[in-house]
Formats: structure tokens, C-alpha cells, sequence
């Protein structure tokens, strides 16, 4: 494991045992039994060519959505995320450094996934509350209170490659779409084996947390600058690390 990823994974960590319950912290009302970890499982189905990853909660999984704040400047975004161990290209971005995860998240504010029409209701911009899917490279990021960022690139930048799902952000960031499914205190979601270069070695680990939006204002660096005043989407609570270490000690069992 490279400094770079031990150093976010440190500081993940730290972010977990903070003052996160106090009520200034950003995130902090929807810190309750929903995002309280239990387990995980990660199951590669063979007959299905299929990897099933699953995390329960003490509460009830999916039931706690974000309130909209009517836009998405500092728009809300909860998640239940699988940090990974897989490479930026096992899942279709060119080869860059962080920490690859499957976040699994809801955001009334905005609709990230043009491809998909999660609520099937005919409109493809409506649904982003739903919860679905997205890949993401996490960077460490001192300028937001959880530490961690989604990884971001100037637009101009030809030597980035994204998947044809992404939806058109300047970030490691794309909608696969693959099925999101909520039942009592598991949340679960299934991959093809085929979407993750057939990938069913990986160790991974579970986190819950709280992020926002950010958009620059007029005059100030873009969201991938260093010096722009907050990241485009960064962690700014973290609720719950199942192994208590993010060691990403659990592995993909065999069926």
C-alpha cells in the first residue's frame, strides 16, 4: 500500500471518532441508527458473473434521504460507500492514484445519471433522491472537515479518461447504473463481473458518511485548483468505518 493511501486512510479514520455528533457539524442531524454499520458482504455469484456487495445497518438501510436545499450549491449527498482495493481502471478511468470506492448514495438537489430513470416515471432528471450507484477515486483533501474529496481534473486535460456512463463532471466520478436495492437494514448492489474487468480478488471495506457540493464562485480557481476555496464534492462527515480501521480487511467470498 503506497504513503498516499495510507495517509487517507488515516485520516478517514481520525474523522470517524470526532465531535461529529455535535449539531454545527455539517451532516451531523442525519447521523442515526440508518448509517450505524453492522456487517458487509461482498458475494461473486459465478451463475450470474456477478458481484453482490451488501451492508447492514443497526436501523433501517435507505430510509433516511437528504433534505433539499433548492440547488446544488451546497447540496446534501448521503452515502454508503465500499472502499475498494481495485485499480482506477478496473472500473473505466485512466490510471490515476487514490482510493477507488462504490458509493451508493441519495441527493434531492441534483440528477447525476442521464442514462438512467431509477424511479421509471418517464423523467430522466428527476430522481437523483433514488439511491444509485457511483464510482469514485477519493483523495485527501484538508479543506473540507472529512478530510477526503472526490478526485477532480482540469477539463482541458486530454489524458483523462472516463467511462461512456459518466455523466460529464470534471471528476473521477461516473453513473454505472447498475441496481440499488433497500430491504429492512440491508442495502445492496449488484455488479457484473465484466463492469469491474472481471475483478472478484479485491478486499474492501465499509464506510457511511456525509458529503456536498461545491461550485465556484465568479473569479475563483476551478474546483480542481488546490487553491478554490472548497472541493467540487468532499467528505465532510463520517458517520460510521466497519472495520474501525479502514484496513479494508473483508474479501470477496466465492458462490
Amino acid at each position: 500500500m503506497n504513503h498516499s493511501r495510507i495517509v487517507l486512510l488515516l485520516m478517514l479514520i481520525a474523522w470517524s471518532g470526532t465531535t461529529l455528533a455535535q449539531t454545527q457539524q455539517p451532516g451531523a442531524s442525519y447521523n442515526n441508527a440508518d448509517f450505524k454499520l453492522t456487517s458487509a458482504k461482498a458475494v461473486y455469484q459465478s451463475d450470474l458473473d456477478m458481484v453482490v456487495m451488501s451492508m447492514q445497518v443497526s436501523g433501517q438501510a435507505g430510509r433516511t434521504t437528504p433534505k433539499p436545499v433548492g440547488g446544488t450549491q451546497g447540496a446534501p449527498v448521503l452515502a454508503y460507500v465500499f472502499p475498494t482495493t481495485l485499480k482506477a481502471q478496473d472500473v473505466g478511468f485512466s490510471p490515476t492514484e487514490g482510493i477507488v470506492a462504490l458509493a451508493l448514495t441519495s441527493h434531492p438537489d441534483m440528477d447525476d445519471t442521464p442514462l438512467w430513470d431509477e424511479n421509471n416515471d418517464g423523467n430522466f432528471d428527476n430522481d437523483g433522491i433514488v439511491w444509485h450507484p457511483h464510482w469514485v477515486v477519493l483523495q485527501e483533501d484538508k479543506r473540507v472537515p472529512g478530510g477526503l474529496s472526490v478526485k477532480a481534473f482540469r477539463r482541458d486535460d486530454k489524458a483523462v479518461v472516463l467511462p461512456k456512463t459518466a455523466p460529464g463532471v470534471p471528476l473521477y466520478f461516473d453513473s454505472p447504473g447498475y441496481g440499488v436495492v433497500t430491504a429492512g437494514q440491508t442495502i445492496r448492489v449488484a455488479i457484473p463481473a465484466y463492469r469491474i474487468n472481471h475483478r472478484s480478488d479485491f478486499r474492501f471495506d465499509a464506510v457511511t458518511c456525509y458529503l456536498q457540493m461545491h461550485h465556484p464562485a465568479h473569479g475563483e480557481a476551478g474546483a480542481h485548483h488546490e487553491t478554490a476555496d472548497k472541493p467540487m464534492l468532499g467528505v465532510y462527515a463520517v458517520y460510521g468505518v466497519l472495520s474501525g480501521s479502514l484496513s479494508l480487511p473483508y474479501t470477496v467470498e466465492k458462490k
